[in-house]
């Protein structure tokens, strides 16, 4: 701490408490040169490294008034998310807050020197059905409405004639550990297989005909942390979108049986279920497994991504995309996939979340 505070880089994560904030300020803290603020609706407990400000961020006046003191930010890290039913709805909000952060911090932090926006591959309509692979960055933009893609264009016009950059990062699913997360695959396999296990039942994959047999990639949190880092200190790399992905490709047909073997599971012929629909009345096992194996007590509610498991598992089409561009100007990450689940299920234990 005794460098001056000029050559401190100090860093404003918007969205501290979902996988990817988390893992990014758990990132940012392991460097010498950072110093981190943390902002989400739920604040958060500060330590030496970590400040946290609590702030509805779709609430101008309440934004301005929570971040008004934060004159020393010189990076945004904006990863924040909300929630709604159809792709119409995911705009305003997702923009507004965006927005209001910017348009607060913007006049305020003189030293500003980078906003770096977290994306996916909705930008390439990947939600949408089957779409080109690999998606490459240079891809045209589809049909709106699309909040990912306006978000982006606000920034690139806002950034226009300024002297901070931006950068986009197009990560595929992101794995890693959060609570109360809606999108959280590794929470929605590590609990409905943990449920299996305690009803005597197999590992069955649930998910549409095909989707077993589709090429998919994953993206590491920690891996995606260091790659958001790096794509905002890295001068060659102002003003892009960059896929960070783990930098391999997998079948469900393949990685199913490994992650049952992990469960001590026998898997049995996928079955099409909606996982929101079938676990919906399971919050009763949850609270009995709670008690019987001595678990840390998370409600049912904080461990439920069941949506965003049938979302993905819906996928019976290839999805994944090109990441060299990001290995062309420097980074050289990787993480292997099968690793990846079983570091965070042997987390989710340590942390007693599954038995």
């Amino acid at each position: 701490m005794n460098e001056s505070t000029e050559r401190r880089k100090i860093a404003l994560v918007i969205g501290a408490n979902g996988v990817i904030g988390r893992n990014l300020i758990h990132h940012l803290i392991t460097l010498p040169d950072w110093d981190v603020i943390g902002v989400s609706r739920r604040g958060g407990e500060s330590t030496d490294r970590v400040r946290y400000v609590a702030a509805d961020l779709l609430n101008i006046n309440e934004t301005r008034e929570q971040l008004k003191g934060l004159t020393e930010v010189t990076h945004i890290f904006y990863a924040a998310y909300q929630d709604r039913p159809t792709w119409a709805e995911l705009v305003p909000p997702n923009l507004a807050m965006l927005v209001n952060v910017v348009e607060v911090m913007e006049p305020i932090a003189p030293g500003l020197k980078h906003v770096s926006l977290m994306q996916g591959y909705k930008v390439y309509g990947a939600h949408l059905g089957p779409f080109k692979t690999p998606a490459r960055e240079t891809d045209a933009n589809h049909m709106p409405p699309e909040f990912n893609i306006a978000q982006q264009d606000f920034l690139e016009q806002r950034q226009l004639g300024k002297s901070w950059t931006w950068s986009a990062l197009r990560p595929s699913v992101v794995c890693g550990f959060a609570l109360g997360n809606p999108m959280n695959l590794a929470m929605v396999i590590g609990i409905y297989a943990s449920m299996s296990k305690e009803l005597g039942l197999p590992l069955r994959f649930p998910g549409k005909p095909g989707a077993y047999d589709s090429l998919l990639e994953m993206t590491d949190a920690g891996l995606l942390a260091k790659a958001t880092v790096w794509a905002a200190t890295e001068e060659n790399c102002a003003n892009q979108a960059f896929n960070i992905t783990n930098g391999d490709l997998f079948r469900w047909n393949e990685l199913w049986p490994k992650i049952a073997r992990y469960f001590e599971l026998e898997t049995a012929p996928p079955l099409p279920m909606s996982l929101d629909m079938i676990m919906a009345d399971k919050e009763e096992l949850w609270d009995t497994m709670v008690k019987k194996h001595g678990l840390a007590p998370h409600s049912y509610k904080a461990v439920s991504s069941w949506q965003f498991g049938d979302f993905v598992f819906s996928w019976n089409y290839d999805f994944f995309s090109d990441g060299s561009k990001a290995r062309r100007l420097g980074f050289h990450e990787y993480v292997d996939t099968e690793v990846m689940f079983k570091d965070i299920f042997d987390d989710f234990r340590k942390r007693k979340v599954i038995p």
